[in-house]
Protein backbone atom coordinates (compact mmCIF):
# COMPACT_ATOMS: atom_id res chain seq x y z
CA UNK A 1 0.00 0.00 0.00
CA UNK A 2 1.35 3.41 -0.95
CA UNK A 3 1.96 6.09 1.67
CA UNK A 4 -0.92 8.17 0.29
CA UNK A 5 -3.36 5.27 0.46
CA UNK A 6 -2.19 4.36 3.94
CA UNK A 7 -2.63 7.96 5.13
CA UNK A 8 -6.11 8.11 3.59
CA UNK A 9 -7.11 4.84 5.30
CA UNK A 10 -5.84 6.08 8.66
CA UNK A 11 -7.75 9.36 8.28
CA UNK A 12 -10.96 7.46 7.44
CA UNK A 13 -10.46 5.16 10.43
CA UNK A 14 -10.06 8.16 12.73
CA UNK A 15 -13.21 9.77 11.32
CA UNK A 16 -15.16 6.53 11.75
CA UNK A 17 -14.00 6.27 15.37
CA UNK A 18 -15.36 9.77 16.03
CA UNK A 19 -18.60 8.86 14.28
CA UNK A 20 -18.89 5.70 16.39
CA UNK A 21 -18.47 7.73 19.57
CA UNK A 22 -21.17 10.16 18.38
CA UNK A 23 -23.46 7.20 17.58
CA UNK A 24 -23.08 5.76 21.08
CA UNK A 25 -23.72 9.21 22.60
CA UNK A 26 -26.79 9.66 20.36
CA UNK A 27 -25.33 13.03 19.45
CA UNK A 28 -27.68 14.76 17.00
CA UNK A 29 -25.14 17.48 16.17
CA UNK A 30 -21.73 15.72 16.27
CA UNK A 31 -18.56 17.78 15.94
CA UNK A 32 -17.29 15.34 13.29
CA UNK A 33 -19.89 16.59 10.81
CA UNK A 34 -23.16 15.19 9.52
CA UNK A 35 -23.28 11.48 8.78
CA UNK A 36 -25.55 8.43 8.72
CA UNK A 37 -24.80 4.94 9.93
CA UNK A 38 -26.01 1.62 8.58
CA UNK A 39 -26.53 -1.69 10.35
CA UNK A 40 -25.38 -4.54 8.15
CA UNK A 41 -27.43 -7.18 10.01
CA UNK A 42 -30.67 -5.26 9.51
CA UNK A 43 -30.13 -3.59 6.16
CA UNK A 44 -31.19 -0.13 7.38
CA UNK A 45 -29.46 3.21 7.79
CA UNK A 46 -30.14 5.71 10.57
CA UNK A 47 -29.39 9.12 12.01
CA UNK A 48 -26.80 9.16 14.82
CA UNK A 49 -29.56 10.11 17.25
CA UNK A 50 -31.79 7.14 16.36
CA UNK A 51 -33.64 5.77 19.43
CA UNK A 52 -33.03 2.20 18.27
CA UNK A 53 -30.54 0.05 20.17
CA UNK A 54 -26.97 0.74 18.95
CA UNK A 55 -25.47 -1.99 16.74
CA UNK A 56 -22.26 -3.86 17.44
CA UNK A 57 -19.24 -1.96 16.16
CA UNK A 58 -18.46 -4.63 13.57
CA UNK A 59 -21.96 -4.30 12.11
CA UNK A 60 -21.87 -0.52 11.68
CA UNK A 61 -20.96 1.30 8.48
CA UNK A 62 -20.85 5.06 8.01
CA UNK A 63 -22.04 7.20 5.11
CA UNK A 64 -21.99 10.89 4.32
CA UNK A 65 -25.61 11.00 3.12
CA UNK A 66 -28.73 8.98 2.28
CA UNK A 67 -27.86 8.52 -1.39
CA UNK A 68 -24.53 6.89 -0.49
CA UNK A 69 -26.23 4.56 2.01
CA UNK A 70 -28.92 3.56 -0.49
CA UNK A 71 -26.32 3.02 -3.21
CA UNK A 72 -24.75 0.48 -0.85
CA UNK A 73 -28.08 -1.35 -0.59
CA UNK A 74 -29.49 -0.02 2.69
CA UNK A 75 -33.03 1.30 3.27
CA UNK A 76 -34.14 4.19 5.49
CA UNK A 77 -35.00 3.47 9.13
CA UNK A 78 -38.68 4.01 9.92
CA UNK A 79 -38.00 5.18 13.48
CA UNK A 80 -35.55 8.04 12.97
CA UNK A 81 -36.62 8.96 9.41
CA UNK A 82 -33.09 9.79 8.09
CA UNK A 83 -34.44 11.15 4.78
CA UNK A 84 -36.82 13.51 6.56
CA UNK A 85 -39.82 12.30 4.56
CA UNK A 86 -42.04 11.71 7.58
CA UNK A 87 -40.83 14.93 9.18
CA UNK A 88 -41.82 16.80 6.02
CA UNK A 89 -45.32 15.32 6.15
CA UNK A 90 -45.61 16.25 9.81
CA UNK A 91 -44.43 19.79 9.12
CA UNK A 92 -47.06 20.22 6.39
CA UNK A 93 -49.80 18.90 8.68
CA UNK A 94 -48.80 21.29 11.46
CA UNK A 95 -48.52 24.17 9.00
CA UNK A 96 -52.11 23.52 7.94
CA UNK A 97 -53.20 23.33 11.60
CA UNK A 98 -51.51 26.64 12.36
CA UNK A 99 -53.29 28.21 9.37
CA UNK A 100 -56.60 26.88 10.72
CA UNK A 101 -55.92 28.42 14.12
CA UNK A 102 -54.95 31.73 12.50
CA UNK A 103 -58.16 31.84 10.43
CA UNK A 104 -60.61 30.66 13.13
CA UNK A 105 -62.77 33.16 14.97
CA UNK A 106 -62.97 30.83 17.97
CA UNK A 107 -60.11 28.51 19.01
CA UNK A 108 -60.47 25.03 17.46
CA UNK A 109 -60.19 22.18 19.96
CA UNK A 110 -57.28 19.74 20.03
CA UNK A 111 -59.65 16.98 18.90
CA UNK A 112 -60.77 19.06 15.91
CA UNK A 113 -57.20 19.91 14.90
CA UNK A 114 -56.08 16.29 15.23
CA UNK A 115 -59.06 15.02 13.20
CA UNK A 116 -58.38 17.54 10.41
CA UNK A 117 -54.74 16.42 10.30
CA UNK A 118 -55.68 12.72 10.39
CA UNK A 119 -53.81 11.78 13.58
CA UNK A 120 -54.71 10.60 17.06
CA UNK A 121 -54.89 13.45 19.57
CA UNK A 122 -51.85 12.43 21.64
CA UNK A 123 -49.75 11.88 18.49
CA UNK A 124 -50.85 15.20 16.98
CA UNK A 125 -50.05 17.04 20.23
CA UNK A 126 -46.55 15.56 20.25
CA UNK A 127 -46.06 16.50 16.59
CA UNK A 128 -47.28 20.06 17.15
CA UNK A 129 -44.90 20.62 20.07
CA UNK A 130 -42.00 19.11 18.14
CA UNK A 131 -42.52 21.34 15.10
CA UNK A 132 -43.57 24.62 16.74
CA UNK A 133 -42.07 24.31 20.21
CA UNK A 134 -45.41 25.05 21.91
CA UNK A 135 -48.78 23.38 22.41
CA UNK A 136 -51.76 24.24 20.18
CA UNK A 137 -53.27 26.11 23.13
CA UNK A 138 -50.14 28.23 23.61
CA UNK A 139 -49.97 28.89 19.87
CA UNK A 140 -53.59 30.02 19.88
CA UNK A 141 -52.85 32.30 22.85
CA UNK A 142 -50.01 33.93 20.90
CA UNK A 143 -52.30 34.42 17.87
CA UNK A 144 -54.97 36.08 19.99
CA UNK A 145 -52.40 38.25 21.75
CA UNK A 146 -50.99 39.38 18.40
CA UNK A 147 -54.48 40.21 17.09
CA UNK A 148 -55.22 42.14 20.25
CA UNK A 149 -51.96 44.08 20.06
CA UNK A 150 -52.55 44.93 16.38
CA UNK A 151 -56.10 46.11 17.04
CA UNK A 152 -55.05 48.23 20.00
CA UNK A 153 -52.14 49.71 18.05
CA UNK A 154 -54.60 50.63 15.28
CA UNK A 155 -56.62 52.62 17.81
CA UNK A 156 -59.58 50.26 18.26
CA UNK A 157 -61.53 50.54 21.50
CA UNK A 158 -60.42 48.01 24.10
CA UNK A 159 -63.78 46.18 24.22
CA UNK A 160 -63.86 45.84 20.42
CA UNK A 161 -60.23 44.72 20.24
CA UNK A 162 -60.70 42.12 22.97
CA UNK A 163 -63.80 40.68 21.26
CA UNK A 164 -62.20 40.74 17.81
CA UNK A 165 -59.13 38.89 19.07
CA UNK A 166 -61.26 36.01 20.28
CA UNK A 167 -61.26 36.58 24.03
CA UNK A 168 -64.56 35.79 25.68
CA UNK A 169 -64.41 38.80 27.96
CA UNK A 170 -62.17 41.67 28.99
CA UNK A 171 -61.65 40.04 32.39
CA UNK A 172 -59.57 37.28 30.76
CA UNK A 173 -57.12 39.90 29.52
CA UNK A 174 -57.10 42.14 32.57
CA UNK A 175 -56.70 39.21 34.98
CA UNK A 176 -53.17 38.61 33.67
CA UNK A 177 -52.24 41.57 31.42
CA UNK A 178 -48.49 40.98 31.69
CA UNK A 179 -48.90 37.44 30.36
CA UNK A 180 -50.90 38.61 27.34
CA UNK A 181 -49.28 41.87 26.29
CA UNK A 182 -46.65 42.73 28.87
CA UNK A 183 -48.90 45.67 29.91
CA UNK A 184 -52.58 46.48 30.27
CA UNK A 185 -54.66 46.64 27.06
CA UNK A 186 -55.18 50.36 27.62
CA UNK A 187 -51.42 50.96 27.80
CA UNK A 188 -50.91 48.89 24.65
CA UNK A 189 -53.56 50.90 22.81
CA UNK A 190 -51.74 54.06 23.81
CA UNK A 191 -48.40 52.74 22.52
CA UNK A 192 -47.06 52.30 26.02
CA UNK A 193 -48.44 55.61 27.23
CA UNK A 194 -48.60 55.51 31.00
CA UNK A 195 -45.58 53.19 31.24
CA UNK A 196 -42.62 54.77 33.01
CA UNK A 197 -39.19 53.50 32.04
CA UNK A 198 -36.21 54.95 33.82
CA UNK A 199 -32.89 54.75 32.00
CA UNK A 200 -29.25 55.13 32.92
CA UNK A 201 -26.27 55.21 30.54
CA UNK A 202 -22.67 54.31 31.23
CA UNK A 203 -19.41 53.48 29.49
CA UNK A 204 -18.31 49.85 29.61
CA UNK A 205 -15.53 47.70 28.24
CA UNK A 206 -17.88 46.92 25.34
CA UNK A 207 -18.80 50.53 24.61
CA UNK A 208 -21.79 52.73 25.53
CA UNK A 209 -24.34 50.86 27.64
CA UNK A 210 -27.97 51.67 28.46
CA UNK A 211 -30.06 50.10 31.22
CA UNK A 212 -33.84 50.62 31.37
CA UNK A 213 -36.19 49.53 34.14
CA UNK A 214 -39.87 49.68 35.04
CA UNK A 215 -41.24 49.37 38.54
CA UNK A 216 -41.15 45.58 38.07
CA UNK A 217 -37.49 45.31 37.10
CA UNK A 218 -34.93 45.71 34.34
CA UNK A 219 -36.61 45.58 30.92
CA UNK A 220 -33.67 46.61 28.74
CA UNK A 221 -29.88 46.24 28.70
CA UNK A 222 -28.31 47.17 25.39
CA UNK A 223 -25.21 48.42 23.65
CA UNK A 224 -24.87 50.84 20.76
CA UNK A 225 -22.49 53.35 19.24
CA UNK A 226 -24.02 55.90 21.61
CA UNK A 227 -26.50 56.05 24.48
CA UNK A 228 -28.90 57.92 22.18
CA UNK A 229 -28.95 55.00 19.71
CA UNK A 230 -29.53 52.54 22.53
CA UNK A 231 -32.44 54.64 23.81
CA UNK A 232 -33.92 54.73 20.31
CA UNK A 233 -33.83 50.93 20.34
CA UNK A 234 -35.69 50.88 23.65
CA UNK A 235 -38.30 53.35 22.39
CA UNK A 236 -39.20 51.13 19.44
CA UNK A 237 -41.12 48.85 21.80
CA UNK A 238 -42.91 51.60 23.71
CA UNK A 239 -43.13 54.59 21.35
CA UNK A 240 -45.33 56.55 23.77
CA UNK A 241 -43.86 55.37 27.05
CA UNK A 242 -42.47 57.95 29.40
CA UNK A 243 -38.69 57.54 29.41
CA UNK A 244 -36.83 59.43 32.12
CA UNK A 245 -33.26 59.55 33.42
CA UNK A 246 -33.03 57.31 36.44
CA UNK A 247 -30.87 59.52 38.60
CA UNK A 248 -29.41 57.34 41.34
CA UNK A 249 -32.12 54.66 41.30
CA UNK A 250 -30.27 52.46 38.81
CA UNK A 251 -26.73 53.29 39.90
CA UNK A 252 -26.18 49.97 41.67
CA UNK A 253 -27.67 48.02 38.75
CA UNK A 254 -25.47 49.81 36.23
CA UNK A 255 -22.37 49.18 38.37
CA UNK A 256 -23.28 45.49 38.51
CA UNK A 257 -23.65 45.27 34.72
CA UNK A 258 -20.42 47.18 34.03
CA UNK A 259 -18.62 45.03 36.59
CA UNK A 260 -19.91 41.85 34.99
CA UNK A 261 -18.47 42.93 31.65
CA UNK A 262 -15.09 43.75 33.19
CA UNK A 263 -14.93 40.58 35.32
CA UNK A 264 -17.61 38.06 34.30
CA UNK A 265 -19.24 36.13 37.13
CA UNK A 266 -21.36 32.98 37.16
CA UNK A 267 -24.57 34.97 36.81
CA UNK A 268 -25.88 38.49 36.51
CA UNK A 269 -28.68 38.38 39.07
CA UNK A 270 -31.09 41.26 38.53
CA UNK A 271 -34.84 41.72 39.00
CA UNK A 272 -36.15 41.47 35.44
CA UNK A 273 -39.30 42.60 33.66
CA UNK A 274 -39.21 40.19 30.71
CA UNK A 275 -41.88 40.63 28.08
CA UNK A 276 -42.32 38.01 25.42
CA UNK A 277 -44.43 35.14 24.16
CA UNK A 278 -44.68 31.82 25.97
CA UNK A 279 -42.17 30.30 23.53
CA UNK A 280 -39.72 33.17 23.92
CA UNK A 281 -39.85 32.78 27.70
CA UNK A 282 -39.08 29.06 27.41
CA UNK A 283 -36.06 29.85 25.26
CA UNK A 284 -34.85 32.58 27.61
CA UNK A 285 -35.17 30.22 30.58
CA UNK A 286 -33.06 27.67 28.68
CA UNK A 287 -30.41 30.33 28.06
CA UNK A 288 -30.24 31.02 31.79
CA UNK A 289 -29.43 27.33 32.31
CA UNK A 290 -26.32 27.39 30.07
CA UNK A 291 -23.31 27.04 32.40
CA UNK A 292 -20.98 29.99 32.79
CA UNK A 293 -18.05 29.77 30.38
CA UNK A 294 -19.82 27.33 28.04
CA UNK A 295 -21.87 27.62 24.86
CA UNK A 296 -24.74 25.72 23.27
CA UNK A 297 -25.87 25.54 19.67
CA UNK A 298 -29.29 26.75 18.57
CA UNK A 299 -30.14 23.09 17.93
CA UNK A 300 -29.12 22.08 21.44
CA UNK A 301 -31.25 24.85 22.95
CA UNK A 302 -34.20 23.74 20.82
CA UNK A 303 -33.74 20.15 21.99
CA UNK A 304 -33.48 21.25 25.64
CA UNK A 305 -36.97 22.80 25.52
CA UNK A 306 -38.44 19.75 23.82
CA UNK A 307 -38.66 21.32 20.35
CA UNK A 308 -35.67 19.92 18.41
CA UNK A 309 -36.95 21.16 15.05
CA UNK A 310 -37.67 24.72 16.18
CA UNK A 311 -34.09 25.89 15.56
CA UNK A 312 -35.09 28.98 13.59
CA UNK A 313 -37.68 29.92 16.19
CA UNK A 314 -35.02 29.62 18.88
CA UNK A 315 -32.71 31.92 16.90
CA UNK A 316 -35.55 34.43 16.55
CA UNK A 317 -36.25 34.28 20.28
CA UNK A 318 -32.57 34.91 21.00
CA UNK A 319 -32.65 37.92 18.69
CA UNK A 320 -35.75 39.18 20.52
CA UNK A 321 -33.97 39.23 23.87
CA UNK A 322 -33.72 42.85 25.03
CA UNK A 323 -31.84 42.17 28.24
CA UNK A 324 -28.23 41.53 27.25
CA UNK A 325 -26.06 39.58 29.70
CA UNK A 326 -28.88 38.96 32.21
CA UNK A 327 -30.39 36.54 29.67
CA UNK A 328 -27.16 35.22 28.12
CA UNK A 329 -28.06 34.86 24.44
CA UNK A 330 -24.35 35.45 23.71
CA UNK A 331 -23.75 31.83 24.84
CA UNK A 332 -25.65 30.45 21.84
CA UNK A 333 -23.63 29.68 18.71
CA UNK A 334 -24.12 27.97 15.36
CA UNK A 335 -23.93 24.19 15.14
CA UNK A 336 -20.49 24.52 13.56
CA UNK A 337 -19.27 26.52 16.54
CA UNK A 338 -19.26 29.80 14.61
CA UNK A 339 -20.49 32.79 16.58
CA UNK A 340 -23.25 33.58 14.04
CA UNK A 341 -25.24 36.74 14.77
CA UNK A 342 -25.68 38.82 17.89
CA UNK A 343 -28.11 41.67 18.43
CA UNK A 344 -25.33 43.90 19.76
CA UNK A 345 -22.54 42.86 17.37
CA UNK A 346 -20.48 39.71 16.89
CA UNK A 347 -17.34 41.46 18.21
CA UNK A 348 -19.05 42.02 21.56
CA UNK A 349 -20.23 38.41 21.59
CA UNK A 350 -16.68 37.20 20.99
CA UNK A 351 -15.32 39.42 23.78
CA UNK A 352 -17.98 38.23 26.24
CA UNK A 353 -17.35 34.56 25.55
CA UNK A 354 -13.57 34.99 25.74
CA UNK A 355 -13.92 36.75 29.10
CA UNK A 356 -16.21 34.07 30.50
CA UNK A 357 -14.00 31.20 29.33
CA UNK A 358 -10.92 32.78 30.84
CA UNK A 359 -12.72 33.43 34.12
CA UNK A 360 -14.04 29.86 34.20
CA UNK A 361 -10.55 28.33 33.93
CA UNK A 362 -8.93 27.06 37.13
CA UNK A 363 -6.42 29.55 38.53
CA UNK A 364 -3.42 27.42 37.54
CA UNK A 365 -4.51 27.32 33.88
CA UNK A 366 -4.97 31.07 33.43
Amino acid sequence: MSDDLRASAETQATLDDRRWAALLARDKAPDCGAFLYAVTTQGVYCRPGCPSRPPLRRNARFFADASAAEAAGFRACKRCDPKGERASLHAEAIKAACALIEAAETPPSLAELAARAGYARHHFLRMFKEVTGVTPGAFNDSVRARRLAQSLAAGDRVAEAVAGAGYGSESRVYSAPGQVLGMTPGAARRGGEGELIRVAAAESALGPLLVGATAKGVCFIGFAASAAEAEADLRQRFPKAQVQPAGTELAATVRQVVGFIAEPQAALALPLDLRGTAFQRRVWEALLAIPFGETRSYGQVAASIGAPKAVRAVATACAGNKVALAVPCHRVVAGSGALAGYRWGVERKQALLAGERKRALPERER
